[in-house]
């Protein structure tokens, strides 16, 4: 391998190192100082690879034997995922070991899972692909079955392991087909003979397959089943990370294939992803209406959420692009925000996620109810908030992409939507009085529920100053 090569990897082989490391510590070092300093070792590796990430200086596509590609666009989603699983990790170890779960697998096979996403995202060949989703997926279909001595966790597992191995194989049925019409798994060259030979109906009969198979993972309608259970049985901390950075990495993947190997035959894929986001944006939208269990809440708003980020996708220009990342950074920041209150919501010691358990929370901490509302109301899209002008910018995409129907559609699901988190909004001001949540925050949680809510204020003035880099990541992927 070339040094050029090597350098290119830097992120991916620094963790494939430290991952050995850390199998090496746990295995001949058993005991909870080793375990910690594991978990310490493993958030701070997180951030040294996002830095060594944003100081590489390969701004256009540079690949290693023309099956790996790191870009801006690449860059852009595999800092993101890095600075986020840092962040989960880093407000999860007070929850595992509280509930007896603080073991070193857990980061371990967190390590793994985000190594097999980076991979995803930087892959210009589609068994690199196929390779990094199997190394995402074997781990966390251990991670959501993480409790094993809980019969919902248990089931959660199952139910992802079941979903994610027929998802998979529909992944791989596609990429078959699409290899028996083109004889090529390159995405350059796939793209190119569309470009120039036009399309086979193998290649978009594995193009749908395909497209199924990210649906999934992205956890869109129709293929949204599994969320909901798996987002109420695995731990707390698995369904934040469940709900936020797998979420990413299948929005990254899909772009790439899409733009980077599909780009040619926009009209051929454009369609099914409209379907998908317009039944996304409503079925998330009304399906929240009646939970009661705010984990299954979160699972149903990450399945509205998802809609509009397709319908950025859809408009299949670089502006969407753009739109669809600034869109996921605020869903990421909104969502930490979201999770680290409920990883401490309980009652005399015990964990509780009913949302009726926040009636006239207020009373009980009237910063962290402060903050949850401005993070609820920037989910909904309520102006002046950030999360509204996330909205807007897909919202204008679309219009622009000749797709205002579309648009037109996305306000109405979003009005709909808004109900669910006000309901919470109200609960926690005007509620009827109940058994109170003890309302304990450690002080990180605390900053990091503050900060989030804070950052939604803030990215009001220029969106964190995101326009400018969205769009050099969307017109790298594009040209």
């Amino acid at each position: 391998m070339k040094t050029i090569d090597i350098l290119i990897l830097g992120p991916e082989i620094l963790l494939i190192i430290y991952s050995i490391i850390a199998i090496l510590t746990a295995s001949f070092l058993k005991s909870n100082k080793s375990y910690n300093l594991i978990f310490q070792a493993t958030v701070i590796i997180f951030l040294i690879s996002a830095i060594i990430l944003y100081f590489t200086p390969f701004e256009t596509q540079t690949n290693v034997n023309g099956i790996f590609v790191r870009d801006t666009f690449s860059k852009f989603f595999q800092i993101l995922i890095l600075l986020s699983v840092s962040c989960l990790l880093f407000m999860s170890k007070q929850y595992l070991q509280k509930n007896k779960l603080f073991k070193p697998e857990y980061p371990i096979l967190i390590i793994f899972s985000t190594l097999g996403m980076m991979i995803m995202i930087s892959s210009h060949n589609f068994l690199l692909l196929y390779l990094g989703l199997e190394i995402q997926s074997l781990s966390l279909y251990v991670v959501s079955s993480f409790r094993r001595d809980n019969y919902k966790s248990t089931e959660a597992g199952l139910k992802y392991f079941i979903l994610g191995s027929l998802s998979s194989g529909l992944m791989l049925f596609g990429i078959s087909l699409i290899y028996g019409s083109t004889g090529s798994i390159n995405f350059e060259i796939i793209s190119s003979m569309i470009n120039y030979e036009g399309f086979f109906p193998g290649i978009v009969a594995g193009l749908v397959f395909l497209i199924c198979g990210f649906a999934f993972k992205a956890s869109a309608v129709p293929f949204h089943m599994w969320t909901p259970d798996v987002y109420e049985g695995s731990p707390t901390p698995v369904t934040a990370f469940f709900a936020t950075v797998p979420k990413l990495a299948a929005v990254g993947v899909l772009l790439r294939v899409l733009f980077d190997c599909f780009g040619p035959i926009v009209e051929s894929w454009q369609q099914v992803i409209i379907i998908i986001s317009v039944l996304s944006m409503f079925l998330g939208s009304v399906a929240a209406i009646g939970q009661n269990n705010i984990k299954r809440l979160m699972a149903y708003s990450s399945i509205g959420h998802i809609g509009f980020v397709l319908m950025g996708v859809a408009s299949g220009t670089d502006k969407g692009i753009s739109a669809v990342l600034i869109y996921m950074v605020l869903y990421i920041i909104m969502n930490i925000g979201v999770f680290v209150f409920i990883l401490n919501m309980e009652r005399n010691g015990v964990a509780v996620t009913t949302i009726n358990s926040l009636n006239m929370y207020n009373n009980v901490s009237k910063s962290q109810t402060l903050f949850l509302t401005i993070l609820l109301f920037s989910l909904a899209g309520i102006p002046p908030l950030a999360g509204f002008f996330g909205k807007f910018f897909i919202f204008n995409a679309a219009i622009n992409a000749g797709l205002s129907w579309l648009a037109v559609m996305g306000g109405i699901a979003s009005v709909i939507a808004a109900f669910y988190y006000l309901r919470i909004v109200y609960l926690m001001y005007f509620g009827l009085s109940s058994d109170p949540l003890s309302g304990k925050m450690p002080t990180a949680h605390w900053i990091i529920l503050s900060g989030s809510a804070l950052l939604m204020l803030i990215g009001i003035i220029n969106l964190y100053g995101l326009e400018k880099p969205s769009l050099l990541a969307a017109t790298s992927l594009i040209n």
